[in-house]
């Protein structure tokens, strides 16, 4: 259990030799927190607070609240009232519930020891979980959750296109995220 000393967003895990998912977790400037997922080719940003979910493509570059499912079969998502499930055939999994404000990533034998971030490096040895992003370990808590901090505080890790906001969705921010709002 780490108790982060920044307010900055931080890399939890990412597969660094196929690239096949990174997930951060940003700080929004409401003072919450959200997780940024990426898995192939498309992100989902997830606002456990909110109990709201975006996704966009990287090739499509489409906005989409997630309701249902993707038409694609690489990234699949499920949605319940109160529980997201976002999974690919890679292995990796994802799952929130927002009534317990509880998170898991779940990742299958094939990226054993092949990722790293805050999670550790997932290859079952304890005496390498705390390294840093240059290969060197520590044993300083502040040193190592400041080393995985995404791009000094401000998250940016690709150039996210800001989803179309429709009127509904102005009158749900209004009545839900202002605030000043009685009903947030």
């Amino acid at each position: 259990i780490y108790d982060l000393p920044s307010k900055c967003s931080v890399l939890l895990a990412k597969d660094f030799v196929h690239n096949a998912f990174t997930v951060i977790l940003s700080e929004e400037t409401s003072n919450s927190r959200s997780l940024y997922v990426e898995m192939n080719q498309t992100v989902i940003s997830i606002h456990p607070r909110l109990k709201i979910s975006k996704m966009f493509s990287f090739m499509e570059e489409n906005c989409q609240v997630l309701d249902k499912s993707l038409d694609k079969n690489t990234t699949n998502s499920r949605r319940e009232t109160n529980k997201i499930e976002i999974s690919n055939q890679k292995g990796v999994s994802l799952s929130c519930d927002f009534q317990y404000d509880l998170c898991t990533v779940t990742l299958a034998g094939w990226h054993h020891g092949i990722s790293a971030g805050l999670f550790g490096t997932n290859d079952n040895e304890a005496g390498n979980e705390w390294m840093l992003p240059n290969g060197s370990f520590t044993d300083n808590v502040e040193e190592f959750t400041q080393s995985w901090q995404v791009n000094k505080c401000s998250l940016v890790p690709k150039k996210e296109k800001p989803c179309p906001i429709t009127g509904k969705q102005n009158i749900c921010k209004v009545f839900f995220e202002e605030p000043h709002s009685l009903l947030r």
